[in-house]
């Protein structure tokens, strides 16, 4: 898991890209469509068009970084490209590396008694 320090924000940027982007061509993206500065030290997170495929863009206050992650089964649920950019919180991006469905986690049954 990214160790995302505190104050930091997770984008979620609508719709899909092209994965064979880099960080420059991401960067830009994110300036130019969502309107964020990519080098402001918040997290955006990009998906590719068959959604199995993320890219995670930050830059800290060393460099720029670049995450990518593939799901073997699933995809990574995706909110719709009429909502723009969204933005969730930190433990909802590991429920959505997890491929857990982000915006309804489910708890797993508790027992009812013990014994």
């Amino acid at each position: 898991m990214i160790p995302i320090p505190t104050g930091v924000r997770v984008w979620l940027a609508t719709g899909h890209t092209d994965m064979r982007r880099g960080f420059p061509s991401l960067a830009l993206q994110v300036q130019e469509v969502l309107g964020k500065d990519p080098l402001g030290g918040h997290l955006f997170c990009i998906r590719g068009r068959r959604g199995d495929l993320l890219k995670v863009i930050w830059y800290d206050s060393q460099g720029a970084c670049l995450f990518t992650k593939r799901l073997e089964r699933g995809r990574f649920i995706w909110p719709s490209a009429a909502d723009g950019a969204v933005s969730i919180s930190p433990a909802q991006l590991s429920y959505l590396l997890s491929g857990i469905d982000w915006r309804h986690p489910q708890e797993t049954q508790r027992p009812t008694r013990v014994g």
